[in-house]
C-alpha cells in the first residue's frame, strides 16, 4: 500500500478512535485553566513554562476561526494532533525499516499507548506538542535515509517551534546538536540549522523581556518549585521514582517493550550516529521526566515514548522477527489489556479503597482506562459544591471564574453542568 494513503487512513482510524473516547465533560486537572483561557479570548502574549503561548493561541484561532466555543476548539486542535502525530510515527518508521507491518504495527502500539492515548481525549497541550517533536524526530530519520538536505533545516525548524509549545523540549538540543555535529560537512545547511534554531530560541526571550518579564521567564515559573524540589528528594525516592519509570514504559507498551529494547540495539549495529542522537535525546527526556517532582510526571515521558515507539517498529523489522509478521494484529488488543486490568484491579481491596478515594473524578477508570467519554466533569462537581478528600482549589478556582464567565454569556448553571 503507497506509504501516504497508509497514513491518511490511519490518521483517519485514530481520529475516529480519539473522538469517540474524548471528555464528555471538562475534566479534572490542568484542562480547565486551559480552557478557561481559550474561552477568554485573550490572545497569550508571552511564552513561559507554563503559558504554552503556541498551543493557547493556536486553540484560540481556531475558536475565531470556525465561530465555536473553546471547548469545541480545544477538542479538535487535540484530536486532529493526535492522530496526526500517529501518522508521523508510521513515516517515520517506515523511512527507516521498510517494512510496512511493522510501521504499522508500531502506529497502532503507540496511538493505544497509555500516556498518549489519555492526553488525546482531555484538554492538554501535550499532543499537539507530541505532533511537532514527531516532525522533528521524522526529520532525523529522513536526513540520515533520503539524501535530501532540506530535512537538516526542517529538523531545527520543528524543533524550534516545539519550544512554543512546551519548553521542556530544550531537552531535545542535546540531541540536535549532535545531529548537527554529524552533519557538520554539509556545512551551508548545518550552519543555517543551526541559525534557525537559535532564532527561534532566543525568540522566546526577546519577548518576555520586552514584556518586562525576567531573563529566565521562558524556563521558570512562579506557580510551582518543581525542578528545585526535584533535587531535594532523598536516596529511597530517587530509587522508587526510577522502578515507577519502568512501571510507566510497560503499562504504555506491554509486551512490545521487548521490540523496544530489541530496536535500540539493532540501532546501534547498524548505524551509530543515529543511535547516539537519539540515545541522547531519550536520555535527556527519560532523566527529567523520571526525577521531576510533580504528581503528573508521566506526561514528560512522551517525547521518550515517541523515541521508543520508533525503536519498537525498527525492532519488529528486523528480520529475525519477520515471522512475527502474522501476530502483529495482537496490537489491536491493547484497549482489552487495560479493560482486564480494571476488572481485576476493581476486585482486590486496595483497588476499591482507591476508587472511593479517587471517586470525585471517576475513582479507579480515571487512572486505568485512557478514554474519557462519560467522565465526570469539574464544571458540575463545583457548582454542586462537592468536596473532595484531597486538596483541588487550584482547580475549582478556575472553574468558579470559567462559571463566572459562562454566566455573563447567558449560560443557565443546568447548561453548564453538560459542559
Amino acid at each position: 500500500m503507497n506509504k501516504s494513503l497508509s497514513a491518511v487512513f490511519l490518521f483517519i482510524i485514530f481520529l475516529g478512535i480519539y473522538y469517540c473516547g474524548s471528555f464528555s465533560k471538562i475534566p479534572f486537572a490542568d484542562c480547565i485553566g486551559f480552557v478557561l483561557s481559550a474561552e477568554k479570548g485573550l490572545w497569550e502574549t508571552t511564552a513561559t513554562a507554563t503559558s504554552h503561548f503556541l498551543y493557547i493561541n493556536t486553540v484560540i484561532f481556531i475558536k475565531n476561526l470556525a465561530g465555536i466555543n473553546a471547548i469545541e476548539a480545544s477538542r479538535f486542535l487535540v484530536v486532529s494532533s493526535a492522530a496526526a502525530t500517529v501518522s508521523v510515527i508510521y513515516l517515520t518508521v517506515k523511512s527507516i525499516s521498510k517494512k510496512e507491518w511493522a510501521s504499522i504495527t508500531a502506529a497502532f502500539v503507540f496511538g493505544f499507548s497509555f500516556t498518549f492515548w489519555r492526553n488525546a481525549e482531555i484538554v492538554e497541550v501535550y499532543t499537539y506538542n507530541s505532533l511537532w517533536v514527531s516532525l522533528f524526530f521524522f526529520s532525523v530519520i529522513r536526513s540520515f535515509t533520503e539524501n535530501k538536505r532540506i530535512y537538516i533545516l526542517l529538523s531545527s525548524l520543528f524543533l524550534g517551534i516545539s519550544l512554543w509549545v512546551h519548553i521542556q523540549n530544550i531537552l531535545l538540543i542535546p540531541a540536535l546538536l549532535v545531529f548537527l555535529f554529524y552533519f557538520r560537512n554539509e556545512k551551508k545547511y548545518a550552519a543555517a540549522s543551526l541559525l534557525i534554531f537559535i532564532l527561534l530560541f532566543i525568540s522566546l526571550f526577546i519577548l518576555n523581556i520586552s514584556q518586562g518579564l525576567p531573563f529566565k521567564s521562558p524556563y521558570s515559573s512562579d506557580q510551582g518549585t518543581w525542578v528545585e524540589d526535584s533535587l531535594r528528594k532523598d536516596f529511597i525516592q530517587y530509587v522508587k521514582d526510577f522502578f515507577q519509570s519502568f512501571v510507566y514504559l510497560i503499562y504504555n507498551f506491554n509486551l512490545f517493550t521487548f521490540f523496544g529494547v530489541a530496536g535500540i540495539l539493532f540501532l546501534y549495529k547498524a548505524n551509530r550516529k543515529m543511535f547516539f542522537v537519539f540515545a541522547v535525546g531519550a536520555i535527556c527526556v527519560y532523566g527529567f521526566s523520571t526525577f521531576y517532582a510533580v504528581s503528573d510526571n508521566y506526561v514528560f515521558f512522551l517525547p521518550f515514548n515517541i523515541i521508543f515507539a520508533l525503536s519498537i517498529g525498527y525492532g519488529l523489522s528486523a528480520a529475525k522477527y519477520a515471522h512475527l509478521r502474522k501476530f502483529s494484529w495482537i496490537c489491536l488488543l491493547i484497549p482489552v489489556g487495560y479493560l482486564l486490568l480494571y476488572k481485576v484491579i476493581s476486585l482486590t481491596e486496595k483497588g476499591k479503597e482507591f476508587h472511593s478515594f479517587k471517586e470525585y473524578k471517576g475513582g479507579l477508570s480515571y487512572y486505568v482506562l485512557p478514554w474519557m467519554n462519560n467522565n465526570v466533569g469539574i464544571l458540575e462537581f463545583t457548582i454542586d459544591k462537592k468536596q473532595a478528600p484531597e486538596s483541588i482549589e487550584w482547580m475549582t478556582n478556575s472553574a468558579v471564574e470559567y462559571i463566572k464567565l459562562l454566566k455573563s454569556k447567558g449560560y443557565t448553571e443546568e447548561q453548564i453542568r453538560k459542559l
